[in-house]
């Protein structure tokens, strides 16, 4: 009888273990998710991408947009306001501090042909194909 109780007993702590682990795991998420950009990814006819990075309260000296490899790499940072630190606030929803995201890329992308433009905080990427990916008409004779 002291056995089965203590089984039991080992069994609740082991579950309310869990509880906690996975309660962590998932505010470990939340914060990563929400210094994760939102972006669109749209594909063009010529099979060109266009891509648009959300980036509110950041400015465009505040960027960094880089190609390593064959990944697109954007990354931020959003400061606090100059009047305002985080103990001004009493309640904070807005993230401040390294926001980052990473596309990979297509082998058949021009890497030294992007072209960027940053305008009412979104961020607007032009990546085209390598000439040699590039569709080719044909003429018939």
């Amino acid at each position: 009888m002291e056995m089965t109780k203590n089984v039991k007993n080992i069994g609740s702590e082991i579950e309310q273990g869990v509880k906690v682990v996975g309660k962590k795991v998932s505010e470990a998420f939340d914060n990563l998710a929400s210094h994760l950009p939102f972006a669109n990814l749209a594909k063009k006819e010529n099979a060109a991408f266009h891509i648009e990075v959300d980036l509110p309260g950041v400015t465009k000296e505040d960027i960094d947009l880089r190609v390593e490899d064959d990944i697109l790499v954007v990354s931020a940072v959003r400061y606090y306001k100059n009047e305002l630190n985080n103990d001004s606030y009493y309640i904070c929803e807005s993230s401040f501090g390294k926001v980052e995201r990473r596309f990979t890329l297509p082998e058949n992308i021009d890497t030294q042909n992007v072209s960027a433009s940053f305008n009412d905080g979104r961020l607007e990427i032009e990546l085209q194909k390598t000439k040699k990916a590039q569709p080719k008409s044909i003429a018939i004779k």
